[in-house]
């Protein structure tokens, strides 16, 4: 049985608990591409018939990975929320290794640190990275192991400490505003302007699994990309298209986006 198999059969299992013992149900944490499996599941399943309501979130709006939860109607998503997940703040001092050689610690430090202590992906969320430290946000049946154990990453001391979801600190998004002509509006045309690549370097991509619009997963190179979509690279970053032109003299479409750096 293939990964996706086994998300279709968990999505099912999720949404059957949720409906037949009256609770809530929840899964892991979802990548991007598990999300699309998921949501392609839940929208055969039709759970709203049975008064199960389905919610991706991921502890903040803009999530990229986020946990899959089956709600009763006398449940709200934000009192889920605070039921499953966590964050642990982990910090380190001016003066630490990261510090003192001009290299802040990086997502992947902090990962492989993860990683090291024997957690799973799938246990984890986003990892929101600052200069002096990152905001993990995780399921909250592993906080309190994260917060005794977690105490190095990279070459650099940390003190972690188990928060509240309420105290998630968000960096502020780098956006670099970005202008562009396409003969059309289809995806791989989009795709190929904004993150630099050849046309079929971008068509690439997209057959391979590697783009996302709007979180789902979209392997048609002439789908239409319209005002407000945003669309993921995975391991490139993403875009978000805010404005649709009209036409130039020579007949090609105007597109104004913003581009964001490498998901979390």
């Amino acid at each position: 049985m293939n990964e996706d198999q086994l998300i279709i059969g968990d999505t099912a299992d999720k949404i059957a608990q949720c409906r037949d013992n009256y609770m809530p149900t929840n899964s892991n944490f979802l990548d991007m591409h598990q999300q699309s499996v998921a949501l392609a599941q839940v929208k055969k399943e039709k759970p709203e018939r049975d008064g199960v309501r389905v919610v991706f979130a991921g502890g903040y709006e803009g999530a990229e990975r986020v946990v899959m939860f089956c709600l009763p109607d006398y449940m709200e998503i934000e009192a889920a929320l605070d039921e499953t997940l966590a964050v642990v703040r982990a910090t380190h001092s001016a003066g630490s290794s990261a510090s003192r050689s001009g290299r802040p610690l990086s997502h992947g430090d902090y990962l492989g640190a993860l990683v090291g202590l024997g957690i799973k992906r799938e246990m984890t969320g986003d990892i929101l990275v600052r200069d002096d430290g990152a905001d993990i946000i995780l399921l909250k049946s592993i906080a309190e192991f994260v917060e005794q154990n977690f105490v190095k990453a990279g070459k650099s001391y940390l003190h972690a400490e188990v928060r509240p979801l309420s105290d998630l600190l968000i960096p502020k998004a780098d956006a670099e505003e970005g202008h562009t002509t396409v003969a059309s509006l289809r995806l791989d045309a989009i795709v190929s302007s904004a993150f630099r690549l050849s046309r079929t370097r971008a068509a690439e991509a997209i057959k391979g699994g590697l783009v996302f619009v709007n979180h789902s997963e979209v392997l048609k190179v002439d789908a239409p990309v319209e005002e407000g979509d945003e669309i993921n690279l995975r391991h490139k970053g993403k875009i978000r298209v805010t404005e649709v032109g009209g036409e130039t003299r020579k007949g090609r479409i105007s597109v104004n986006y913003l581009r964001f750096g490498n998901g979390k």
